[in-house]
């Protein structure tokens, strides 16, 4: 009769069926690479936008029809968005007034400086991302799990060039205009906010001498900066999509949040610029 052979010790991947569960620190590591990587590939993705808006063979007609689908299908939108806004800040506005120092001769144009320099651009600016930012990278994360993207890169067509860079150009020049357009239904709304609820009268209310250069000018850049954001961060989410249908709902997500985040960072930047520059 044989002596039985006495079984192996235990190793330590036999006493552990699963991995240990990472640590609070370790995942706060990979949180920071994985958003060190993507901001790497996202400022890829811009910097080559920029190269293919000057060097790019993208196809004709295509800025045209990204206008009209940037611009003109988001125009009812944000005035009516932008016009409650401005019906609810003057409203604020006034009740606060009222209760400190019952005058309204500079409410208006107090209203318009801060609609100028920030509100209307930076309101307006995250309206659209939640539209136009869902919309491109739903339209382009199709794309990609369907496989036109692979499709445009056999043809030694850059996805860049003919996705993102009509995308881009359209939504830097729609935004603008969008804003401006919003913005002065804003203003018009909480006039007549001001003329029903406080008595104020449109003569009274419309006047800009609070507004100047440096007000102007922080104003259009963040237009130019957010209508440059929302397209580059949308087109990045969309090329990044993998896993189906389920793939695409969640590249629609990430594309709103990050835009939304982009807009945030960018205005705390500008922003701080401006006072800097234009202390008054």
């Amino acid at each position: 009769m044989t002596d039985a052979v006495p079984p192996a010790p235990a190793s330590s991947l036999d006493l552990h069926d699963e991995p240990p569960d990472q640590g609070f620190v370790a995942t706060l590591g990979a949180a920071a690479i994985d958003l060190v990587l993507g901001g790497r590939e996202m400022y890829s993705v811009f910097v080559r936008t920029l190269y293919y808006v000057f060097r790019g063979k993208r196809e004709r007609g295509a800025l045209v029809q990204q206008m009209f689908e940037i611009g003109n299908k988001s125009l009812f939108f944000l005035c009516i968005t932008m016009g409650f806004i401005g019906m609810i800040l003057v409203y604020q506005a006034g009740l606060q007034s009222k209760r400190i120092v019952p005058d309204f001769t500079l409410l208006g144009a107090t209203y318009l400086e801060l609609l100028v320099r920030d509100f209307a651009a930076s309101i307006g600016a995250l309206m659209l991302a939640t539209r136009v930012g869902a919309g491109i990278a739903a339209e382009i994360g199709s794309m990609v799990v369907t496989e036109q993207v692979d499709a445009l890169r056999m043809c030694s067509a850059d996805p860049i060039d003919f996705l993102i860079v009509p995308r881009f150009l359209a939504s830097l020049i729609m935004t603008t205009m969008l804003i401006v357009i919003a913005g002065t239904v804003a203003f018009c709304a909480g006039a007549a906010t001001a003329y029903v609820a406080f008595g104020v009268s449109p003569e009274t209310f419309f006047n800009a001498r609070l507004v100047d250069a440096g007000d102007l000018t922080t104003g259009l850049t963040k237009c130019i900066a957010y209508g440059a954001a929302i397209p580059i961060v949308s087109g990045y989410c969309g090329l990044s999509t993998f896993g189906g249908s389920e793939g695409v709902g969640w590249a629609t997500t990430r594309a709103v949040v990050n835009s939304s985040l982009a807009i945030i960072i960018l205005n705390f930047f500008i922003s701080g610029a401006a006072f800097l520059i234009f202390p008054n």
